[in-house]
């Protein structure tokens, strides 16, 4: 599970019905259809409008990723990895890692492993490997997009309730009671509109990008190291290469891990 979607979503919904007690206002009021109709079936109207539907039919498996923790590999165990392959490769050879290849559960890394060993030249092998991270970043970014414009619907969309709740408030001026009410309600339409466009639909985009970065910056350090791998460059090379993509403050501590799996492989 990833935590801090579902920690976020829970402190947006406290905070809106937490506020609206201490100003004295009613949490009940948000239970409103008419509004819901409105900013939620409106923005989905909005975006399948917006977006041919191969790509709005993703939108659960993104929620899925939203909310969901993705195992990706760890920069810290690839680097080791590499420098171990690296090993293997500069003493038997590159199919000495032919039946590594079948154990890679990575199929971005365990595709590239295989180019190399069946001997790929290595501008071939750099450019599949990056047309598929372009790939990828261009799913992505369509992906995100989704929940972008999502959050730019949605509080005009509130504004639109509004006018709806307003235009029945006009309707009903000589009943002071029924006046109060759907001036209330309109202004349901605007809190729901601006709350799921900046507190929902904007942070969820956002961190499908940052997902996303993750993702590629993953891909990026398999490319650098299987073609590292294929030039012959030595373990230690191949280190300092990868520890590009460590933070500065962590790269001692990753230096100290791969000097003790290489003593550990070695011994």
């Amino acid at each position: 599970m990833e935590k801090s979607t579902v920690i976020g979503v829970v402190l947006g919904v406290v905070a809106v019905v937490v506020g609206m007690i201490l100003k004295h206002a009613s949490p009940a009021a948000l239970l409103n259809a008419a509004a819901f109709m409105i900013i939620i079936v409106g923005t989905i109207a909005a975006i399948l409008n917006a977006f041919p539907f191969s790509e709005v039919k993703r939108v659960p498996a993104l929620f899925k990723i939203l909310f969901t923790e993705r195992k990706l590999p760890e920069k810290r165990e690839l680097i080791g990895q590499f420098m171990n392959w690296a090993s293997i490769a500069r003493r038997e050879g590159l199919l000495a890692l032919e039946n590594t290849s079948d154990e890679i559960e990575d199929p971005f890394l365990r595709n590239g492993m295989k180019m190399i060993i069946d001997g790929g030249e290595p501008d071939f092998v750099r450019d599949v490997l990056n047309e598929e991270i372009h790939a990828i970043e261009e799913r992505h970014h369509a992906n995100a997009l989704i929940f972008s414009q999502a959050g730019s619907y949605a509080p005009t969309l509130g504004v639109l309730g509004a006018v709806v709740g307003l235009i029945s408030a006009l309707g009903n001026l000589s009943d002071i009671d029924a006046l109060g009410l759907s001036i209330s309600a309109a202004f349901v339409a605007t809190l729901l509109g601006i709350f799921t466009g900046y507190v929902l639909w904007h942070p969820f985009a956002n961190k499908l990008k940052r997902k996303s970065k993750q993702e590629i910056e993953i891909k990026k350090i398999m490319v650098e190291g299987l073609l590292s791998i294929q030039a012959g460059v030595s373990p230690a090379a191949i280190e300092q290469k990868l520890l590009v993509y460590i933070p500065f403050k962590e790269r001692a501590d990753v230096k100290e891990e791969t000097k003790e799996e290489g003593a550990a492989v070695n011994g």
